[in-house]
């Protein structure tokens, strides 16, 4: 697989997304700027400049008509996608670390940062999508200040009824979106940070990564575990490649902790590894620093990953990836 390689940000990646229909790719990174990208080809189609801070997060909508970003200058903006146009800001005391669209559309979830006597809290706001979208309102639909240990990221659950948080503790929890009450906690789900939570095609269950080395699969209802894939190296981001049995891990020990003879020990690959038998089945190389987060196209077709280098890498499966046979000698002989 030959790269794309996608340089347009100076400083190190915080988040990619691939918008539903997998032509666009958004990416924010720690140099105040986010981009959009033509995935096939990796041209940028333009940029989104409004934010004075690092961007540790953006999500786009099922119509790619908005996008919604989060920012250390503790403002949340929506833009529209198609015009780069900032519709409307929400101002916060602390920082935004993560956003999300719900599934239809209709709300937003955001994590802010517990800092300077602020707690940190999950807010969620309704998404007004009459007109040009710049009337949204600064009200929240509902507020809620997870306890014990901070969130560090969030998604919908199954339906927009449900939000899921990873915590610093390493622990997940499903929360009504409406009340804020916590539905069912899974307190040992990780031993440290949750770095990533991405969701399946069919929303039934997803998958988080962590500081602890290790990436699991949960169920989106119970939050029951049920497989585990553990690596040698802290995890920054997983996801799950539609229509293959794979799962896609990145990660990497963090720049100050490598030595110099280390570098090649830094563990800068994307790695896969088999869903089912947990198994590791191949790594991609390529970053010059951790991988901060990666994405795969909802078709299954390429996966794009954002390093601490600066640098987005598009890959583009070869054929082989799709005739390979992932359960050997229990696959049935194909007619």
């Amino acid at each position: 697989m030959r790269p794309i390689l996608l340089q347009g940000h100076e400083r190190s990646l915080t988040q990619i997304k691939y918008n539903v229909d997998g032509d666009l790719i958004f990416s924010c990174s720690k140099d105040h700027r986010i981009n959009v990208w033509y995935s096939h080809n990796g041209e940028r189609l333009g940029t989104y400049d409004g934010h004075n801070g690092t961007i540790w997060t953006v999500d786009v909508d099922s119509e790619s008509r908005f996008l919604v970003s989060g920012s250390a200058d503790n403002m949340m903006k929506l833009w529209e996608v198609k015009t780069g146009k900032c519709l409307f800001t929400w101002e916060f005391p602390t920082a935004i670390k993560r956003v999300a669209f719900s599934d239809d559309d209709s709300l937003i979830a955001c994590i802010t940062e517990q800092r300077m006597g602020h707690q940190g809290a999950v807010r969620v706001f309704p998404v007004n999508r009459n007109g040009t979208g710049t009337e949204q309102t600064q009200e929240p639909l509902s507020m809620f200040h997870p306890i014990e240990s901070k969130a560090t990221v969030l998604t919908f659950g199954t339906t927009s009824d449900q939000i899921i948080t990873g915590h610093e503790s390493g622990k997940i929890t499903l929360y009504k979106t409406k009340t804020g009450d916590e539905v069912v906690s899974n307190k040992r789900a990780h031993r440290e940070v949750v770095t990533d939570i991405q969701m399946s095609p069919d929303r039934s269950y997803f998958i988080t990564s962590s500081k602890d080395k290790s990436a699991k699969l949960f169920e989106a209802k119970t939050l029951d575990e049920l497989k585990s894939y553990v690596t040698e190296t802290p995890l920054n981001s997983a996801a799950i490649a539609p229509k293959r049995p794979y799962i896609l891990l990145g990660g990497g020990q963090e720049a100050m902790n490598v030595t110099t003879t280390s570098l090649r020990q830094g563990k800068f690959e994307t790695r896969f590894w088999h869903k089912v038998f947990e198994e590791e089945v191949g790594r991609v190389k390529g970053h010059f620093g951790p991988i901060n987060t990666i994405a795969v196209h909802p078709a299954g077709t390429s996966y794009a990953s954002g390093g601490e280098d600066g640098f987005i890498r598009v890959h583009h499966f070869d054929d082989s990836y799709f005739r390979a046979r992932p359960y050997g000698d229990l696959e049935p002989e194909e007619d």
